[in-house]
């Protein structure tokens, strides 16, 4: 089914469910060493004025050796729903109208496949399948994720700090290691931060704060790395399960993942592909991991950033790789990122994070490998 086709069938879903499938995806036999979970997000404006809109990221469009999207559903009663696809960053929006009268609710279910990725770093050529899958892209994919981005510029501070950070570095494998330890060894995690922050480099670069959260570490490490001439992006989410691998800063708690959004990274290295970072959640372990406020030292903490520079645990479900994103139909300034539901009134655009007029609570649950729908 195109973007034509897709768009063309669901503009009209009124109080129903309109579906839509990754292609050869859906029905085809999930392997060995995947997990599937289910994810399901519902959105309420609380006050709603006039004509309201609401709009929902779906899980990654593209297909990547860690994760299959293998259906959507969504389900806006009494409005107008429709997916609108940016697929330079595997973006799918689900974007609902309601008029005024009707109590505004959306929810969008995604069912995924998950398995934990490694690329091995010591072998040309990424060591396994991992890397030969992420082989020669097309040129423009690759252009795209040099690119400046409005929080994110490649010029000026970043590009003298990125300059700093990779001298004497001689290979992309030796760049982006430096990028990785110096975000590491010199940014905190501010817990006071809202959100998951907002990714704006230039600020924390001029100010020499670099405190924050998974947007604001990670995508200072995105844009050292493209300043650099390593194309990067961040990758936004959402922790879906605990982790498996002893970290219970690392993972959701419970199947109520409404506040388990996570941004993670990939650099794109000569020779093995798309490659995982994660240095946010290195400066995670170190705040939260209990008993909290562990040294660098900290064995625990070690071994955390030794694996988060070339792998990623998959308990969590990708949304998109997409900046300055415009909303379908809103009236209101691009965001930096679409990872939290959005909501807009015929009065303003609603606070994505204000509980007391924007409702919505997102599930996870396991369910078995199956692959079909």
């Amino acid at each position: 089914m195109n973007r034509r086709e897709f768009v063309g069938r669901t503009a009209a879903a009124t109080a129903g469910l309109a579906l839509f499938k990754q292609g050869r995806l859906v029905g085809a036999a999930v392997p060995d060493g995947w997990r599937s979970f289910e994810v399901m997000t519902r959105a309420q404006v609380l006050k709603p004025a006039g004509t309201t809109r609401i709009w929902v990221p779906g899980a990654l469009l593209r297909e990547t050796p860690y994760q299959k999207t293998l259906a959507n559903t969504f389900n806006a009663p009494g409005g107008k729903a429709r997916r609108i696809d940016r697929l330079d960053d595997s973006l799918g929006i689900v974007s609902a109208e309601f008029p005024a009268g009707v109590q505004p609710v959306l929810t969008v279910t995604s069912r995924i496949a998950t398995r934990n990725i490694v690329v091995d770093l010591g072998a040309k050529g990424g060591g396994d399948d991992v890397g030969a899958q992420h082989a020669a892209p097309l040129p423009g994919n690759l252009k795209h994720f040099l690119r400046a981005t409005n929080l994110i510029p490649t010029t000026g501070i970043v590009k003298a700090k990125s300059d700093e950070i990779t001298r004497g570095a001689s290979s992309d494998v030796e760049k982006a290691r430096a990028i990785y330890e110096w975000i590491c060894d010199n940014t905190f995690r501010k817990p006071t931060t809202r959100g998951c922050g907002l990714g704006d480099i230039r600020f924390m670069l001029e100010t020499g704060d670099l405190g924050g959260k998974c947007a604001d570490l990670n995508a200072l490490f995105v844009g050292l790395a493209r300043a650099a001439g390593l194309p990067a992006r961040d990758v936004y989410g959402i922790r879906v399960a605990r982790s498996e691998l002893g970290y219970k800063s690392l993972g959701a708690a419970t199947e109520r993942i409404t506040k388990s959004q996570h941004c993670r990274a990939e650099v794109y290295l000569e020779g093995y592909g798309w490659v995982p970072v994660d240095p946010a959640d290195v400066r995670k372990v170190v705040l939260e991991e209990p008993p909290g406020n562990r040294p660098l030292d900290d064995e625990m903490v070690k071994a955390a950033r030794l694996r988060l520079f070339g792998s990623w645990e998959m308990n969590w479900m990708a949304y998109n790789f997409a900046h300055d994103v415009a909303l379908p139909g809103s009236r209101g300034e691009p965001l930096p990122f679409l990872m939290y539901p959005q909501a807009e009134t015929a009065e303003a655009r609603v606070d994505s994070l204000d509980p007391d007029n924007f409702k919505y609570e997102i599930t996870a649950r396991e369910i078995p490998v199956s692959g079909g729908d």
